[in-house]
């Protein structure tokens, strides 16, 4: 039994054009051809197509997936022991932090400065005060948190109104490449993801790729972070999250 590209792309929860790019690449070359020149896959581009996003799941770049699944001399236990220790490394260094400056972000020091009325100007409904207590209980001794609130002290009301101006628009554009089903691995989401990366790091803290991953995680694993971009578009929290960590594998971050 063979099936369709867009069969595939059900199953696999993929798009039709994430599975065009590896076909051009040459990491899943579908067995066959229909009459009209449709790609066909079999039972067995299923089974190579399951490694392979069971690899890019763990963060493996699609140069090393090739190697792991084309290369006879590659030694798969070796590669998921390096990327293993990786990932545990990464986890026990970042996962405070990441909360942190999100956290802050969204926190007292987002609105300490302003008066009720200015904080309702800027923000609406949207208050950044509700996790200020809970942000600086748990993750107020970081560095990064500390960094997030030196910045924010330094903010006026306009410069508010600047920061929340240039995220609400480029939320608009994100929105508008899922809306369009531009996959995340395609430029258009990258560069976005790259953009809301230089934005984190021009007006809150340094945010290196490898950080940049982890809070992209935090958007699909933290509800309220996964319902405020899932309001701007259903789904581009999990879009937004792929997205950031294609961009930091493109980068090599």
């Amino acid at each position: 039994m063979s099936y369709s590209v867009g069969q595939v792309a059900g199953f696999a929860g993929v798009t039709v054009r994430t599975l065009h790019h590896y076909d051009e690449i040459g990491l899943l070359v579908p067995g066959g051809r229909s009459h009209a020149g449709h790609r066909r896959y079999d039972d067995a581009d299923l089974e190579r197509l399951q490694r392979i996003l069971f690899y890019r799941e763990l963060g493996f770049p699609l140069d090393e997936v090739a190697a792991l699944l084309d290369d006879p001399d590659a030694d798969p236990r070796a590669h998921l022991r390096r990327q293993h220790e990786l990932l545990t490394a990464r986890i026990d260094r970042l996962q405070k932090m990441a909360a942190a400056v999100e956290q802050a972000m969204e926190a007292r020091r987002m609105g300490t400065d302003l008066t009720p009325e200015e904080r309702f100007e800027v923000f609406g409904d949207k208050d950044p005060e509700q996790y200020a207590e809970e942000a600086e209980h748990r993750w107020g001794g970081t560095e990064a948190y500390a960094e997030s609130q030196r910045r924010a002290a330094r903010y006026t009301k306009e410069d508010w109104k600047r920061v929340k101006a240039e995220a609400d628009e480029w939320g608009e554009r994100y929105a508008a490449v899922v809306a369009a089903g531009e996959p995340p691995t395609g430029e258009a989401a990258m560069d976005l993801a790259e953009e809301h990366r230089r934005h984190i790091g021009t007006y809150y803290f340094a945010c290196p790729y490898e950080m940049h991953r982890c809070l992209g995680e935090m958007y699909v694993a933290d509800e309220r972070f996964k319902a405020f971009y899932d309001s701007l578009r259903p789904g581009l929290a999990e879009h937004l999250k792929d997205a950031v960590l294609a961009n930091a594998a493109r980068h090599g971050g």
